[in-house]
């Protein structure tokens, strides 16, 4: 191949290449035209690519050397004087971090009874009773049932051996001894203000089906209060988010102040609500209006067919359409509605006692409770004259079901109004009432507590 290109010049029509040897100079001339196009390829051999390069030492070589000289000290300028600052305190920074909120929950279970097929509701108790029926008839069920039959009777042969009842550390009570390292206490998490100017009273509280929210309705129940006439005095009620208590999830404005608030189990973006002039009002949170944030009725009771008192309490009750409710009041009635129709109440009944000249006395509810696993017809009704009630469709052909809990003589009734009454969720017979700075248990098969 020829040797490396050192320089090259050009004139009109000749292009000179001058390339360098070792040992020898090569002059290359190239005519060409305008339009004609030069080129030259070069090859190299692969056993000459990638050789490796070899130093070797030798001795040293100055190859220049510069001496210091005064001719450029003119064209710099001395700073005077020179300030310079050091900090000897350590540098530190500071970060704030905002971690994410950890959310707890404490969760629970109540097996009452279960192992149903989809399409059987335990709720209804004719699909229970029909699906009951059909699988009495089967062949397998005499069969299953007669092997339980022996590992049922060893179970309650172990329970009766063994004392279910026995008293652990009795011995200790003399001493007092709590075996609890820590007092119990309760802490505050957060608080929820009303955000009227003027003060109110939260009524009702109730939880959200799913958690995570509780709905809150306030009103003034004191009667002829200086604040009932005041003009700024709002009658919203709202749901909060547990979470945040700044500021309201839902604001439910209603004709009047709420008294009481339910959600519905079956759907829970609808509510249902007693009003101080009695009216019953039928919330859906997903027809909210403007502003945003806040929701107006879709559906409102009749005044002439609504309770004449402020309604003090209503419950979701069973039904196969998931709209039926009930409420009480203290003008001494107990109304049952269909949400989809509030004209008029579909079912009522007076809460009667009978007084010491025979003369039927009307009651005033002021507190109310249904438990479907108690009965889809059965209600426990607290009334201001602090008599509970207990109520059972079943039977309404004797005194409208109603059974006046009282003792002899009036001697196990309360001495004011019963603010409440609750079923227990376990033994479900046994209920508590409240009222008067007492509690009370009570059975439904005695008139006592």
């Amino acid at each position: 191949p020829p040797p490396p290109i050192r320089t090259h010049l050009y004139s009109t029509s000749t292009y000179h290449i001058i390339t360098s040897a070792v040992s020898s100079a090569i002059l290359v001339s190239v005519q060409w035209s305008l339009t004609m196009e030069v080129a030259y390829i070069y090859t190299k051999a692969r056993s000459e690519f990638g050789k490796h390069c070899q130093f070797e030492d030798g001795e040293t070589q100055v190859i220049e050397s510069i001496l210091p000289t005064d001719e450029y000290d003119s064209n710099y300028v001395q700073r005077n004087p020179c300030t310079k600052s050091v900090s000897t305190v350590p540098q530190v920074s500071e970060t704030e971090v905002n971690t994410e909120r950890v959310v707890t929950t404490n969760s629970g279970m109540h097996h009452v009874e279960g192992g149903w097929p989809k399409d059987v509701d335990p709720t209804e108790l004719s699909d229970v009773a029909r699906y009951r029926k059909k699988a009495e008839k089967d062949e397998d069920f005499q069969y299953a049932m007669k092997t339980l039959g022996p590992i049922v009777s060893r179970c309650m042969k172990q329970n009766n051996t063994v004392n279910i009842y026995q008293e652990y550390f009795a011995e200790e009570k003399d001493k007092q001894t709590n075996h609890c390292p820590e007092p119990p206490s309760a802490k505050g998490v957060a608080v929820f203000r009303d955000p009227s100017t003027v003060r109110r009273t939260a009524t009702s509280i109730d939880w959200h089906p799913e958690g995570g929210r509780i709905a809150v309705s306030y009103s003034i129940l004191n009667f002829q209060d200086d604040r009932l006439g005041d003009p700024s005095l709002s009658s919203s009620s709202y749901i909060w988010d547990i979470t945040n208590s700044n500021t309201p999830l839902v604001e439910l404005v209603s004709p009047s102040p709420l008294t009481c608030l339910r959600f519905n189990p079956k759907s829970s973006d609808t509510l249902v609500g007693g009003c101080h002039n009695g009216l019953i009002v039928y919330f859906d949170l997903r027809k909210q209006s403007a502003p945003a944030g806040q929701c107006k009725p879709i559906a409102t009771s009749v005044i002439e067919s609504s309770h004449h008192d402020p309604v003090r309490d209503v419950f979701w009750v069973q039904s196969k359409t998931g709209h039926h409710c009930a409420s009480v009041s203290t003008d001494g009635q107990l109304l049952w509605w269909d949400t989809r129709n509030l004209e008029a109440p579909t079912d009522a009944i007076i809460l009667p006692k009978a007084g010491e000249d025979g003369r039927d006395l009307t009651l005033g509810g002021s507190s109310l409770e249904y438990n479907t696993d108690a009965g889809a017809t059965k209600y426990l009704i607290g009334t201001e004259q602090g008599i509970p009630l207990s109520i059972n469709l079943r039977h309404r052909k004797n005194n409208n079901g109603i059974t006046v809990l009282e003792g002899s003589n009036g001697t196990g009734k309360h001495h004011g109004s019963v603010h409440a009454i609750q079923r227990n969720p376990i033994h479900t017979k046994f209920f508590m009432t409240v009222g008067d700075w007492t509690a009370k248990v009570w059975s439904e098969d005695i008139k006592t507590p």
